[in-house]
Order: C-alpha cells, then sequence, then structure tokens
C-alpha cells in the first residue's frame, strides 16, 4: 500500500491506546498532509518530552523537575498521601481538583498472575514516607477489581502498625470501575465520602 517507513509510523500509530489501525491510517495521513503545522511540532514535543520527563523520585508523578510540581507546592497538605495505581489516575484526581494533598504512584497493582509482588510496586518507599511523621492519612483511591482490593489490604496491613489513619475511595466508584474513565464530579463525590480501610 505505501512505503515501509509509512507502514512503520501507521503500526506504531495502532498501538496507540484508541487507535486501532484505521484511526491509525487517517492519522497517518493527517500527520503527513500537515508536516509543518502538526507532525513537525509534535515530533519536536516527543523528543523534548522524551528527553525531559523523569518520574519524581518522591511520589513517583511524571514532571520535568524532580521533585515534581505537586511534592514542591507548600499549599499541598503533607499529612495527607493519596496513593493510585498509576500516573492517570494521578492526573484525573488533579482534573477534578478534589485532592489538595500528595501523592504517591505504585506503578501497578498486585496481581500473580502477572508476577507483580510488593517489591515492585515501591511499597517501600510508601512506608519510609510513612514512617517520617508528617503523614496522618493514608488515602487508597486504587480501582474497586479484585487486584485493587487485594493492593489495598497488602498497604493496609503494611501500614497498620505505624497508627496512621487509612481510609479508601467510597460511593461514586462503581466495582470494576478505573478512575481515569470518571467525570470529575463522580471523583470529587468518592473523595468527599471516603471510609476508613
Amino acid at each position: 500500500m505505501s512505503g515501509g517507513e509509512i507502514d512503520r509510523l501507521i503500526l506504531l500509530l495502532s498501538r496507540l491506546p484508541g487507535l486501532g489501525p484505521r484511526s491509525a491510517r487517517r492519522t497517518a495521513l493527517h500527520l503527513l498532509k500537515k508536516r509543518e503545522g502538526v507532525m513537525e511540532p509534535l515530533m519536536e514535543a516527543l523528543a523534548q518530552v522524551a528527553e525531559k520527563v523523569r518520574p519524581c523520585a518522591t511520589c513517583g508523578n511524571l514532571d520535568t523537575s524532580d521533585p515534581c510540581a505537586i511534592c514542591a507546592d507548600p499549599r499541598r497538605d503533607p499529612a495527607l498521601v493519596c496513593v493510585v495505581r498509576d500516573v492517570a489516575d494521578l492526573w484525573a484526581l488533579e482534573r477534578a481538583g478534589a485532592f489538595q494533598g500528595q501523592y504517591h504512584v505504585l506503578g501497578g497493582l498486585l496481581s500473580a498472575l502477572d508476577g507483580i509482588g510488593p517489591d515492585d510496586l515501591g511499597l517501600d518507599r510508601l512506608e519510609i514516607r510513612a514512617r517520617t511523621g508528617a503523614v496522618t492519612e493514608v488515602i487508597l483511591a486504587l480501582p474497586a477489581t479484585v487486584d485493587g482490593q487485594t493492593t489495598a489490604h497488602v498497604i493496609a496491613d503494611r501500614l497498620e502498625p505505624l497508627g496512621i489513619g487509612l481510609s479508601g475511595l467510597a460511593q461514586g466508584v462503581p466495582v470494576g470501575g478505573e478512575l481515569d474513565y470518571l467525570d470529575d464530579g463522580t471523583l470529587t463525590a468518592a473523595f468527599r465520602a471516603r471510609r476508613p480501610v
């Protein structure tokens, strides 16, 4: 159908979330038709992001600075730490504006099938943060899935001896729901109605 370079572009685009082969072909064609207005600025932005964006050593958020802007913000409450599965969940909560504390990004959930254990999720880093004495409550904002609930129980077991308040998101988050797909109102209501774990 086309040169190898175009086929490779389509293949790479089809690997992005929400883009299948047909959408990838349309996107590739649009990029090729709009080289100066779309493709070249996109290539520049991708190169800069690849070079400058790194995970925050404190929370795991993605940013150009370390600590990230959220961790470095003096207006955020360091006594509240919200544990999320990944950066997409952190971004969803920030978009909703429902939380003014700090975060801890796990980078996944415990999963025996996928071979993901506690050491793979940075639970030691969370425990160290919780032991500093500044943290008074850890909010577990994890998916209402089997893996999410298992992860929440393991975290609760590890933090319980520290005497820190533990809570989880409540109403508004459906069973099997993913934070990144929920609307801002649902996320806000879930935060306000959090409950002890």
